[in-house]
């Protein structure tokens, strides 16, 4: 198995599980992946900051604050905005280049402006949180514009890790869906980004659109008194990051194909669409940037059927990175293989992980078509598919959607899925339950 060997930097390892075993005439492999770094350096915060003498810096972020008018209502909402910046300020390592970006229907830099990023010190960070005092709401909303100015200033700096932070309260009324999905398409690969909702005026679907783009987080900050200890949090995330645009590779052999690719943990996040071929028979699938952690992907392959006792390779699992000369480096390597047998018992048992993650993809689904069917008022398909979310989500184990879906619907047999929609729920606890529906519980090992 390879290992990246960059001083400081985390090992990959790739583990495959699977039920490799097919009836004669099968054709579908499906594996699951779970890829692991580990060793990699020491996470940002505040006792972590100090650098080498002379050492470049590695990292570049960028926070986007809204601004619009309505972070005036209520007033609390601006101020939480302020602090959390501040606090996520005060979390940048030294070193570390950053900005801060005010997002109204135009993107302004607040600091250090000219077009420049900061480097950060205890001197610029105590400036940049000088400038915030400045903040006010006023304007409206057109993010796409706060991310192509994010994508400037990350792009200008020589840095191995580019990250952005968004944080809005309102719907993005002012440019067109076709505008922000062309500003997160070029900025797709470049930087990653989280995305924050606060309050409960903004669309879920705008704020998870971003976090999908550009490989980052999506979460709601219902009270903005929440806002600064999730920001520190993320921007300690951030400064964890050791090794960016690390790609799923994954090669076939003749006459087999890649059905779909996704990640499964911790999240719902489909990667089939994002494939870039990468030389004959291989195609790479962006995974973004990496610390210490591990992440859980399902593969489905469709094979050519073949007889009793006849086994092949289906396909092979890389990790890899760009050289600075383009070449890529593999970090770690796994075999996705299919046999085919007579042996009943062999073929009809399902992973237990392939098993897992295909029901937590379904929870996920379910939750979004039981909220959308609850909107445009089908309280029958909105208590079906909520009821089947109740019963998947206690079958995994999954105690915080379980959770979250008790605040929709009252639970009256969970291992059977019947429940009752709630006759009132409060919109956060609807936005908090479409926000967090693509979290998932690993599976057991």
């Amino acid at each position: 198995m390879a290992t990246f060997s960059k001083p400081d930097a985390p090992r990959f390892a790739v583990d495959v599980y699977q039920n490799e075993y097919l009836p004669e005439g099968g054709q579908e492999v499906n594996a699951i992946v779970t890829v692991t770094s580990t060793g990699g350096g020491t996470l940002g915060g505040t006792a972590t900051r100090t650098r080498a003498p002379g050492q470049a810096p590695d990292a570049a972020v960028a926070i986007m604050v809204d601004c619009s008018g309505s972070m005036d209502y209520p007033p609390t909402k601006m101020r939480g905005a302020r602090d959390a910046t501040a606090a996520a300020v005060d979390t940048v390592r030294d070193g570390v280049r950053f900005a801060v970006i005010a997002g109204t229907h135009v993107a302004k830099e607040v600091y250090p402006g000219g077009g420049r990023l900061a480097v950060a010190s205890e001197a610029t960070r105590e400036a940049a949180k000088q400038a915030l005092r400045k903040l006010s709401a006023g304007g409206g909303t057109a993010i796409g514009t706060w991310v192509r100015l994010a994508d400037r200033l990350l792009n200008s700096a020589d840095v191995d890790i580019r990250h952005g932070i968004v944080l809005t309260d309102g719907r993005n009324e002012h440019e067109s869906p076709e505008d922000l999905k062309s500003a997160l398409d070029a900025a797709s690969g470049r930087f990653t980004c989280d995305a924050r909702g606060v309050g409960t005026d903004w669309e879920v679907k705008e704020v998870t659109q971003i976090a999908s783009a550009l490989l980052g987080t999506a979460d709601i900050v219902a009270d903005p008194s929440g806002l600064s200890a999730d920001f520190t949090q993320m921007m300690e995330t951030a400064m964890g990051k050791e090794v960016a645009d690390v790609a799923l590779r994954l090669w076939t052999p003749m006459g087999a194909e890649i059905k779909f690719v996704k990640q499964v943990a911790p999240t719902v996040e489909e990667l089939t669409d994002r494939r870039t071929e990468a030389g004959p028979r291989a195609g790479d699938y962006p995974t973004g940037s990496w610390g210490d952690e591990s992440r859980d992907y399902h593969v489905c392959v469709e094979v050519p059927s073949a007889g009793i006792g006849q086994e092949m390779l289906a396909a092979r699992v890389s990790l890899v990175i760009p050289e600075p000369d383009g070449s890529p480096q593999t970090l770690s390597q796994g075999l996705v293989r299919a046999v085919w047998t007579d042996d009943m018992a062999a073929t009809t048992s399902m992973n237990p992980q392939v098993a897992h993650y295909t029901g937590q993809a379904e929870l996920a689904q379910v939750i979004q078509q039981g909220l959308e069917a609850r909107k445009a008022g089908d309280l029958d398909g909105a208590t079906a598919k909520l009821g089947r979310a109740v019963q998947l989500a206690n079958a995994s184990g999954n105690a915080d959607t379980a959770k979250l879906l008790s605040k929709v619907v009252d639970v009256v047999d969970a291992p059977a899925g019947t429940v009752r929609l709630k006759a009132k729920v409060a919109d956060a606890d609807e936005m908090t339950l479409e926000t967090r529906s693509t979290k998932t519980v690993r599976v057991k090992k």
